[in-house]
């Protein structure tokens, strides 16, 4: 059988809201040992925010961490990729895309965990 995604994914998706400081942020990410958190709007997903997106459009700015939100930050375009798919489709929509983690979603559409480049070189 052929490796898949949802095998590799992580299953621990943290949802906070837009208005979640940076700072509160990544208390939550070091408590759970996480490097991203999926920004809720209400019931909505609204965006992704990684430690690095932390350091590169905060911080390294300048930028107060106990003042900027989530929402003011997060990477709108939310890329997903089906639980069903191969670690080499998983690279390549990466790619094609620009980005380091996907979100992963069931036949429903329904978010069931997170997969980062890291977790896919690891399994080639």
């Amino acid at each position: 059988m052929a490796l898949t995604i949802d095998a590799l994914m992580t299953r621990e998706v943290v949802y906070l809201p837009a208005d979640t400081t940076l700072d509160d942020a990544a208390q939550a990410m070091r408590a759970r040992d996480i490097g991203d958190v999926v920004v809720t709007e209400g019931p909505a997903l609204a965006g992704v925010v990684t430690d690095r997106d932390i350091v590169i459009r905060a911080v390294a700015d300048g930028r107060d961490p106990r003042t900027v939100t989530l929402g003011q930050i997060a990477s709108r375009d939310l890329v997903m990729i089906r639980q069903d798919a191969s670690p080499g489709e998983a690279l390549d929509l990466m790619n094609a895309k620009a980005v380091r983690r996907l979100l992963v979603c069931d036949p429903d559409r329904q978010l069931v965990g997170i997969v980062a480049r890291g977790d896919l070189v690891s399994s080639l």
